[in-house]
């Protein structure tokens, strides 16, 4: 029985190398992704699993009453000579990962060869067979959640495949001494190889599903370090110098690639690698493939090299990429190879997965971009929602005073024809200086005092240092409007605005306050935050502020609106002293 055992080891040793080549072909290693495989392909399946059924066979040692026969070449057996083999080794591994049908099949096979063989156990192996087959693929959709049943699970299938048909040689024997004798010598050493194997190739399935999802995480690892290294470029549009920067990361990044080439979807726009020197950049796209990548928007591999636009002899096949902006194609990267047989599964894995990555990112940018725009062309709403507020007061209070006083009429027009320049200039952009600021201020005052006279005093104080802080234009000057014209409405004489601009830490507070009536508690815990409809007034021009603010610096520069205890009201905002990177404002300028 030893002896038996050691040859059976022997014989499966090379049956398992034989096995460890199969788990490197592409055809086998489908049968590990679990998915539905069509009828023809179970009768491949299933006779690749019966030929190693087969194999098993022929690995097998011939017992007899004089002893066992180590022969490499077997031939029939006569009845006195039985068979202890490994034909349920590839049987029960087809039941495995191919499933009842491909188990089957293969089981049909190897039992035809094991009736051919003959001998004493030939019937009962032909029985065995496909029967064992049906209950190994019954396992595997049972653990149908694993994509390769336990070595453990594995190890018993394997040993109940044997005991199993140990059982079916008792029924069928004529003889019951002889096979209850033949038995317990094969037995044994058929249960413990047989299982052993079955379970040291299921330990090899893992390791080569290991190694393909290593590798998969390296090929994605790949593709997203490229597509980040390509973003700056491609966030600033492709152009020839983008195409270029990305034509040559990609070629340094992928090292099975001969060149690379990128197009916009009417002319190659940067070409990196072989056949360089012979292709100007700005020529239009004769290739038919590429066309129709850019029509169909479909990755598609060219594997003839009369097919790639540039002839050259290091350029024999190549993938077409499409580059994908939303739904729009904008491009193609085409990635070029020696022949057509350096493009295997991760080289078209590597393209597909960075395409649509790339896509992913200039959509992305799109959308950033068209954010951009609709939040500046917002603001600009808001700048012209402002302008028309203080030109009407304006404009009334110079209608009022044409018939009392044409003179001071004539110098308010001037001052405000002054005041609509500097107004003009300072509108042309998102944001102004707080020197700009003031001198806007100040022009605004020489013009609204002609109108109120000592109605109230401004006073300022701005800490030095203080004076190129960045805020939007016209906020100072609104915020002073909105004191005179609610908060000291009511106030004769004897008014008071005070404005402070000071340091905070690295936050620069921006502080106005009036000793006018104030505002009631239920619109002050609303004002700034949407256009208030009340018959003291809309409350636009405060709103317009705070959106502004928040636009160019974000939520923590929102207005703080609050009634003073002494009588009149305080609005506060704080801004960063110095831009950091990253800001709305620095990413729109």
């Amino acid at each position: 029985m030893q002896e038996l055992a050691l040859h059976l080891f022997e014989r499966m040793g090379m049956l398992l190398i034989l096995a460890f080549i199969l788990t490197r072909i592409p055809l086998f290693r489908q049968l590990l992704d679990r998915k539905g495989i069509s009828g023809v392909q179970s009768v491949f399946y299933s006779c690749l699993f019966g030929l190693f059924g087969i194999l098993g066979t022929y690995a097998g040692v011939v017992v007899e009453e004089g002893g066992i026969s180590t022969s490499f070449w077997l031939m029939p057996l006569t009845k006195d000579q039985a068979l202890a083999h490994a034909a349920l080794v590839g049987v029960v591994i087809g039941g495995l990962m191919g499933g009842p049908r491909v188990g089957f099949g293969g089981g049909l096979l190897a039992g035809a060869h094991l009736l051919y063989m003959g001998g004493y156990t030939g019937l009962a192996g032909a029985i065995t067979a496909p029967l064992i087959g049906v209950l190994a693929g019954g396992v595997a959709r049972f653990f149908a959640q694993e994509r390769v049943v336990s070595p453990a699970k594995a190890l018993f299938v394997g040993m109940f495949a044997e005991v199993l048909f140990m059982g079916v040689i008792l029924i069928c024997a004529d003889d019951s001494l002889r096979a209850i004798e033949l038995v317990n010598l094969i037995g044994l050493p058929m249960v413990l190889t047989n299982s052993i194997s079955i379970a040291v190739f299921t330990t090899m399935l893992r390791v080569a599903l290991a190694e393909e999802e290593r590798a998969a995480a390296y090929e994605t690892e790949k593709a997203l370090h490229i597509a980040e290294a390509a973003l700056p470029h491609l966030k600033q549009g492709l152009t020839y110098r983008t195409a270029q920067a990305v034509a040559d990361l990609l070629l340094r990044e992928l090292k099975t690639t001969t060149a690379v080439a990128v197009t916009d979807t009417e002319r190659l726009l940067a070409h990196a690698g072989a056949a360089s020197r012979t292709i100007e950049p700005g020529e239009e796209i004769s290739s038919s493939m590429a066309k129709k990548v850019i029509a169909t928007g479909e990755l598609h591999v060219v594997d003839h090299a009369e097919d790639i636009q540039t002839q050259h002899p290091s350029l024999g096949a190549a993938i077409l990429v499409p580059m994908l902006e939303g739904s729009q194609i904008v491009g193609v990267i085409q990635l070029y190879f020696k022949r057509p047989q350096d493009i295997g599964r991760v080289e078209l894995a590597m393209a597909r997965g960075l395409g649509q990555l790339i896509s992913y990112q200039l959509g992305a940018t799109s959308h950033e971009n068209m954010a951009k725009l609709m939040k500046e062309a917002e603001l600009k709403l808001l700048q012209a929602q402002i302008h028309p507020h203080f030109l009407y007061n304006t404009l009334n209070a110079i209608h009022s005073l044409i018939r009392s006083d044409p003179q001071l009429a004539r110098h308010a027009t001037m001052q405000l024809g002054a005041f609509m320049r500097l107004n003009a200039k300072l509108m042309a952009s998102r944001a102004t200086t707080v020197r700009e600021e003031m001198e806007l201020l100040r022009a605004y005052l020489d013009i609204i005092q002609i109108r109120f006279e000592d109605q109230f005093n401004f006073h300022c104080e701005l800490e030095p240092g203080l004076e190129e802080l960045q805020i939007p234009p016209a906020t100072l000057q609104m915020l002073v409007e909105n004191s005179i014209k609610h908060g000291l409405r009511n106030t004769a004489s004897g008014g008071l605005i005070k404005l402070t601009l000071r340091r905070d830490g690295d936050m620069a507070v921006v502080l106005l306050e009036d000793n006018g009536s104030g505002i009631s508690p239920g619109l002050l815990e609303h004002l700034g935050e949407r256009p208030l409809h009340e018959s003291g007034g809309t409350g636009i021009g405060i709103y317009n502020i705070n959106q502004r603010l928040m636009g160019m610096y974000g939520r923590e520069a929102r207005l703080i609106i609050e009634n003073r205890a002494e009588g009149g009201l305080r609005i506060s905002f704080r801004i960063p002293c110095s831009i950091p990177e990253g800001s709305r404002y620095r990413e729109a300028n």
